[in-house]
């Protein structure tokens, strides 16, 4: 080996990166950014869990003394409500219907003689099924319906230990309202499947029109009377294709191979798949403008992978994300993917249920085809 000549070759590279700002500006900020992103989205406690409060609590005589007490305002007292939004109400099918229609995650019941029942364990009397806590929830949610047991369970705890007796005190999750026996698997695989459609069809149309580009195909095409919408939808319905078929392989693979849950109708989760795999065609395209050759198209790639993965909720939920973040993760597509797969395969909502996903992918593929006619448009007459 002829060392001269090797570091001639080295030289060489480093002389290119000179002249290619884009790459050398991909070398600095890529590390940057994907060590911001990844210490933003896993920083965060969960935060903000909405949940409705069902006290049918009557409180209880303190015994020696004329004093009538409420336990179970005290335990909702040491609920920590940077966690917990809290909301009351009456009844308890109306609460569980705002866990139904997503505007909730948990309904807390605590039940009639709760405080009571609670004094007389501290006087030494057996204790019933009445001081059971219940808790119905959203368990599709896994991490968020867990960390709504959980500081339940831990204000109890505070609650007993300050007025000085043990707790003999259960809660009660045997009753959730979707997920019955969900794990952290068939809440995770349907957003894994959203990302990787995402993912593999934005790369592989970004690098094909790119292709396209400088293999002078596309030169071609403008200069006869094909027009550039006519190009760009022409390629989205062929590359959309290919990204249904995807679609379709992996449902397949996520139902027979991991075995997740399936509440809805794997249809109405295949169109909602397929949606995105037309938005990630458009905006592949819409990237295409902005690379000049292959490697330039591939230097793309964390800026999708990164927001797409971590602040979608694919992994971690937007809950426990800083507050101040979750604005960014309305911004991602792959959102409401995430949001309409999980809901129709754990929750079994229909398409009147998930409208808004449906409608906000719809918004994203008409905005990402338009904006890459005009790109496309400005680059041939340039």
């Amino acid at each position: 080996m002829n060392m001269r000549r090797t570091l001639m070759i080295s030289k060489k590279l480093f002389w290119s990166l000179k002249h290619d700002r884009r790459s050398v500006a991909l070398i600095i900020i890529a590390p940057i950014m994907s060590m911001l992103i990844f210490g933003l989205a896993f920083s965060g406690d969960v935060e903000n869990v909405n949940v409705i409060i069902v006290n049918y609590d009557q409180g209880g005589n303190v015994p020696g003394m004329n004093t009538t007490i409420s336990l179970s305002e005290r335990v909702i007292d040491n609920i920590d409500e940077d966690t917990l939004v809290l909301s009351y109400g009456d009844d308890i099918d109306e609460a569980v219907k705002k866990v139904e229609d997503g505007s909730a995650n948990s309904v807390i019941i605590f039940p009639e003689n709760f405080t009571r029942n609670l004094l007389s364990f501290a006087q030494g009397s057996p204790v019933d099924e009445a001081e059971t806590i219940e808790i119905r929830s959203d368990q599709s949610q896994v991490t968020l319906s867990q960390e709504v047991m959980a500081t339940v369970l831990e204000a109890l705890i505070e609650t007993t230990e300050s007025s000085g007796f043990s707790n003999p005190l259960k809660i009660d999750t045997s009753d959730p309202i979707y997920g019955e026996g969900a794990e952290f698997l068939d809440m995770f695989v349907p957003g894994i499947m959203g990302f990787i459609v995402f993912l593999l069809t934005t790369i592989l149309t970004l690098i094909s029109f790119v292709g396209e580009k400088t293999g002078g195909t596309l030169h071609r095409l403008l200069a006869s009377s094909v027009t550039e919408g006519e190009i760009v939808v022409g390629y989205a319905i062929s590359f959309s294709i290919i990204g249904m078929a995807q679609v379709g392989i992996l449902m397949g693979i996520a139902i027979l191979v991991f075995d997740i849950m399936v509440v809805g109708n794997p249809l109405l989760a295949f169109l909602i798949a397929s949606i995105l795999a037309v938005v990630s065609v458009s905006l592949g395209i819409l990237l295409s403008s902005l690379a000049k050759r292959e490697s330039q198209a591939i230097q793309f790639y964390p800026l999708i992978v990164l927001p797409g993965f971590l602040l979608s909720g694919v992994f971690w939920p937007i809950e426990a994300m800083p507050l101040w973040l979750r604005p960014v993760s309305y911004f991602i597509p792959v959102t409401y993917a995430v949001n309409g797969l999980r809901a129709v395969l754990l929750r079994g909502w229909g398409v009147l249920d998930i409208w808004f996903e449906l409608m906000m992918l719809i918004i994203f593929a008409i905005v990402f085809l338009l904006l890459a006619i005009l790109s496309l448009r400005r680059t041939s007459k340039a």
